[in-house]
C-alpha cells in the first residue's frame, strides 16, 4: 500500500510541475502583453503569478525531499525527484524574469513608446513554446524535443541582437530615448535569459534519460 502511495506521490510531482510551468508560461506571456498594451493591472497579475510560483516551487521542493528521506527512492525514480527540484528551480528563475518585465511596465506607465514593438512579443512566443517544450520533453522522456529546443534558444538570441542593434541605433538618433530604451533592453535580456533556462530543462532531460550530462548552451 505504501508503495502506491509512493507512485501516486510520484504522478502527482509531475502533474504539479506541469501547473507551475503552465503559471510561469501565463506570466511570460501577461508580461508582455502589458507592456505591448501599457495595461497595469496584467503586470501586476504577472507579480501575483510570481508569487505563486515560489510556493508551488517550495512546496515541490518539499515534498521531494521527503520522497527521499522517507522512500530512498533508487536508481530512475531517484534521478527523477533529482532533476525535478533541478526544474523548478529553472522555472521559479524563469518566473522571476517574468515578474522584471511587469515591473518595467510599471516604470514606464503612460509613457508612449519609443518604436513599435515587435521583435519582442515575437522573443516572447518563442520563450512561450520553449518552456512548453521542454516540459513536455521532461515528463515524457523525449530527448529528440529536448534537443530540438536548441534551434528556438538560437532564435532568441538572433531577435535579442536585432533588437540590441535597433535600439542602439534609436538612442545614437535621439539621445532623449536613452532610459526607455536601456528598460526595452532588459526586457529583450530578461525573455533571452528566460530561453537560456529553458534550454537548461532541455539539459535535465538528456541527463533523465541517459545520464550523460550535455552541454546545450554555448
Amino acid at each position: 500500500m505504501a508503495r502506491v502511495s509512493y507512485h501516486a506521490e510520484l504522478d502527482a510531482l509531475r502533474q504539479d510541475l506541469l501547473r507551475m510551468g503552465t503559471q510561469v508560461e501565463e506570466a511570460i506571456r501577461l508580461a508582455v502583453e502589458s507592456l505591448k498594451e501599457r495595461n497595469a493591472d496584467k503586470a501586476q497579475r504577472v507579480l501575483t503569478l510570481e508569487d505563486e510560483v515560489d510556493r508551488m516551487e517550495l512546496d515541490i521542493e518539499r515534498r521531494c525531499l521527503n520522497l527521499i528521506a522517507l522512500q530512498q527512492p533508487m536508481a530512475g525514480d531517484l534521478r527523477q525527484i533529482g532533476m525535478t527540484l533541478k526544474v523548478i528551480t529553472d522555472l521559479e528563475r524563469m518566473a522571476d524574469h517574468a515578474h522584471d518585465i511587469a515591473k518595467v511596465t510599471l516604470r514606464l506607465g503612460d509613457e508612449p513608446l519609443i518604436k513599435p514593438l515587435v521583435d519582442i512579443p515575437r522573443m516572447a512566443e518563442v520563450a512561450e513554446k520553449m518552456v512548453r517544450d521542454g516540459l513536455k520533453a521532461f515528463v515524457e522522456g523525449d530527448v529528440e524535443l529536448a534537443r530540438a529546443m536548441v534551434a528556438r534558444d538560437d532564435e532568441l538570441d538572433h531577435l535579442f541582437n536585432q533588437i540590441f542593434r535597433e535600439l542602439l541605433m534609436i538612442m545614437r538618433e535621439k539621445p532623449g530615448t536613452v532610459d526607455q530604451a536601456t528598460q526595452l533592453l532588459m526586457v529583450g535580456s530578461h525573455l533571452e535569459r528566460i530561453g537560456d533556462h529553458a534550454t537548461n530543462l532541455a539539459e535535465w532531460v538528456i541527463y533523465l534519460v541517459t545520464g550523460v550530462r550535455q552541454e546545450l548552451n554555448d
